[in-house]
């Protein structure tokens, strides 16, 4: 199975701007848990995960005054549709992330998670009963 099969193409593109209560407010209005951060200055890509918000907040940080450009990460590794999972998957092992953004013709074409891949991956379970919490 490819990253194109199991990737999510609805990117969340937010500018190195926006403050991480913004970011944060977006990402949970769409469900997801990161955002492409696109910095026109640059013209460079980075991402912004739930993570980085939470460790913002945990250290007492203010998500008012804080930006998204404060705390992207730049050094990504992407993905392309064509990779396999297996591929992604190591990606993110060895570099110890949860997520992939995707790229097709220099583009952000999509994100892929660690979730995701699981989805993928793990057998159709109709009628098993879920765990909550």
């Amino acid at each position: 199975m490819l990253v194109r099969d199991a990737m999510s193409t609805m990117v969340l593109t937010i500018g190195p701007a926006h403050t991480l209560r913004q970011a944060a407010r977006l990402m949970s209005t769409r469900r997801v848990g990161a955002a492409v951060v696109l910095d026109p200055d640059t013209c460079g890509l980075g991402i912004l995960t739930e993570r980085d918000v939470l460790i913002s907040l945990g250290a007492g940080q203010n998500p008012d005054i804080e930006t998204a450009g404060t705390h992207t990460t730049t050094d990504v590794v992407f993905a392309t549709p064509a990779w396999t999972l297996e591929e992604a998957a190591d990606a993110m092992s060895h570099g110890g992330f949860r997520h992939l953004i995707v790229m097709d013709d220099n583009e952000p074409a999509g994100i892929v998670s660690v979730r995701d891949i699981i989805r993928c991956w793990a057998p159709n379970r109709r009628g098993t009963p879920t765990l909550t919490a």
